[in-house]
């Protein structure tokens, strides 16, 4: 859907952009990670056609975004971080506004503007000014505005900014269910727990350059493949319970992709570096030798923390 190939943007002496790689598949959800200044918004601005590019080439499900940026515009749906609403609408002429824009008739943008409230809960809503919407529901707003031409791409820039619990996880829901939909979306957002819920795969920037893009859980365990395995386990062939743990211990270290095993007082702490599978694999070895195991879990690194591991070596 998407192909970024060395994507770079100055002005004047400031690079903002530099030789950025990335490939994004259809129907994926893509979250851009980063501090402000990264280059996460001049990316998308050029995807969308609204900003010019220094070099590099970008592709919209085949389309020149580049030479062709008329064309984007109605490949892409863009939802800024800062927002324009038209005050002096209602809900549903609002929609009829911008489905004008696209040449479209009256009566298709009615009833396809239905279903896109009903989208984002604001169908109690059509027949209400815009200015009386609280935040939250102007950014769902400006989200069914952006789809209203059914684009290939959605692209929001930081839509929970400013927003509320409530308002973010109404937002939250709304992605949730455009992905179920197929739709392909990018979304940059400082709110990484959420990122991580949310999206099939990242990027994290910073200064400019993509530091690592893929599946989250392939960057977790890329990044921390070796976080702990937590298992409690018993040994009935021994009485003994310092034997026991001397032959789990043992048993764990003969293991592939185990290098260290430490107990606490309940349970055995294995620095493990397989997958989900090798670590399922493992689990299948210790219930064959007789080990009773009753609990058996990863220690999960949350992106917020990653990306401060990750960002934090890093050098301009």
């Amino acid at each position: 859907m998407l192909q970024i190939q060395n994507l770079t943007k100055r002005y004047g002496k400031f690079l903002a952009l530099n030789d950025l790689n990335l490939h994004i598949e259809k129907g994926e959800i893509f979250g851009f990670v980063g501090p402000n200044g990264a280059g996460k918004t001049t990316t998308m601005r050029i995807v969308c056609g609204l900003l010019k590019a220094t070099s590099g080439t970008v592709y919209v499900d085949g389309v020149n975004a580049l030479t062709h940026p008329d064309d984007i515009k109605r490949k892409v749906g863009y939802v800024p971080d800062f927002f324009g609403v038209y005050d002096n609408l209602k809900v549903m002429e609002y929609m009829e506004f911008y489905g004008s824009m696209y040449g479209m008739e009256k009566q298709d943008v009615d009833e396809i503007a239905e279903g896109l409230l009903e989208l984002v809960n604001l169908s109690d809503k059509k027949d209400v000014f815009v200015d009386t919407l609280s935040r939250g529901m102007k950014q769902r707003l400006c989200v069914a505005r952006a789809l209203i031409h059914n684009p290939d791409l959605l692209v929001l820039d930081e839509p929970n900014s400013g927003l509320d619990p409530r308002a973010r996880f109404e937002m939250k829901e709304v992605l949730k269910n455009l992905g179920a939909m197929g739709k392909t979306i990018i979304i940059s957002s400082h709110i990484l727990p959420e990122l991580a819920e949310m999206c099939t795969s990242i990027g994290i920037m910073e200064r400019g350059k993509l530091i690592v893009s893929g599946r989250v859980e392939e960057i977790m365990n890329r990044t921390h493949g070796s976080q702990p395995l937590h298992i409690r386990a018993f040994t009935p062939d021994y009485e003994d319970a310092e034997e026991g743990r001397q032959y789990l211990s043992t048993l764990l270290k003969e293991q592939p992709k185990v290098s260290k095993v430490t107990f606490t007082e309940e349970e055995a702490l294995v620095s493990f570096g397989g997958d989900d599978m090798e670590a399922a694999e493992l689990l299948k070895r210790l219930v064959e030798k007789n080990i009773l195991v009753s609990n058996y879990y990863r220690e999960k690194e949350d992106l917020e923390s990653l990306f401060l591991e990750i960002t934090g070596g890093v050098q301009g």
